[in-house]
C-alpha cells in the first residue's frame, strides 16, 4: 500500500507527437529527459510513458532495458505527496523523479532517473503584464541580470525569473507551501547549448528548512521557449532506491 491520490497508470497509453529533449547538468549527473503535449486529461500519463522510454534506453542508467510495455506489471503510478509533490512508483518501489508544468495549453514533463530530484516550470511574459508587484517576488539584481537576457523586456526577465524559483521549489518538493519567492536567490547565469545555467541559493527560513541545500548551489537550466522561459532545477539529494 502506498499514501498519495493516484494518477493512474502512467505506462499503457498509446502516445504520439511529442519531441523528447535531455539536458545535463554542470555537475554531470542525468541527463534529465523533458517533452510537451497539448494539455488533455491523458497528456501527463502520455509524457510518463514517453520519457520513460526514453531514460529506460539510456547507456548506464540503473532502469535500462525496463520498457513500459514491459514493467506494466509492477504497477506504475503517478501518485502525489500532501503538498502536492508527483511520485513515481513502481509496485512497492521509488521510480524516477518527476516533474510537470502547465502554461499556454500546453503540458510539460521531466523525468530524471539518476537519483535527484527535480522540478520544470514554464513561464510566459503574459503573466507578468501591467501592475505585476515585481518587488514582492524578485530582487533587484536579478531582475537586472534576467532583463540583459531578455533582451530589456522586463516581463519577460520576470517570466524567466519565475519559472527558476518555480522550478527550484518543485525540485525542493514544497513548491511555495513553505519557500517565500525572495527566499530564493537567482545568481548570474553561464550561456551554453542554447540556453543558459544558473546557480540558485537559498536565504531566510528556507535556508532553514534546507540546511541541505544550503551547503551547495541548486542548479537550474533555462532555455527560451518563443515567448516563455522553460526551467528544470535538479537537486542532487535523493536517496538511491532499487539498487
Amino acid at each position: 500500500m502506498t499514501s498519495g491520490r493516484s494518477m493512474g497508470v502512467a505506462v499503457t497509453v498509446d502516445c504520439q507527437g511529442s519531441t523528447v529533449h535531455a539536458v545535463r547538468f554542470l555537475h554531470g549527473s542525468g541527463p534529465v529527459f523533458y517533452a510537451c503535449l497539448p494539455r488533455d486529461s491523458e497528456a501527463r500519463h502520455c509524457l510518463v510513458s514517453i520519457l520513460w522510454d526514453h531514460l529506460a534506453a539510456t547507456e548506464n542508467s540503473r532502469w535500462q532495458g525496463c520498457r513500459s510495455a514491459e514493467v506494466a506489471t509492477l504497477s506504475i503510478r503517478l501518485v502525489r505527496g500532501l503538498l502536492g509533490r508527483p511520485h513515481l512508483l513502481l509496485g512497492e518501489y521509488t521510480g524516477p523523479a518527476v516533474s510537470f508544468s502547465e502554461s499556454g495549453g500546453t503540458v510539460w514533463a521531466a523525468l530524471c532517473g539518476d537519483g535527484a530530484d527535480i522540478g520544470i516550470d514554464v513561464a510566459g511574459a503574459d503573466e507578468f503584464q501591467g501592475e505585476y508587484p515585481l518587488h514582492r517576488v524578485f530582487l533587484p539584481a536579478e531582475l537586472e541580470h534576467a532583463s540583459r537576457l531578455a533582451g530589456g523586456d522586463l516581463a519577460a526577465a520576470a517570466a524567466l525569473l519565475w519559472s527558476i524559483k518555480e522550478a527550484t521549489v518543485k525540485a525542493l518538493g514544497c513548491a511555495f507551501h513553505l519557500v517565500e519567492p525572495r527566499q530564493i536567490s537567482v545568481y548570474p547565469a553561464t550561456e551554453g547549448a542554447g540556453g543558459y545555467t544558473f546557480p540558485v541559493g537559498l536565504s531566510g527560513k528556507a535556508r532553514e528548512r534546507f540546511p541541505l541545500a544550503t551547503s551547495q548551489h541548486l542548479w537550474v537550466r533555462s532555455f527560451p521557449q518563443r515567448q516563455r522561459w522553460l526551467s528544470i532545477a535538479q537537486w542532487q539529494q535523493r536517496p538511491t532506491a532499487h539498487d
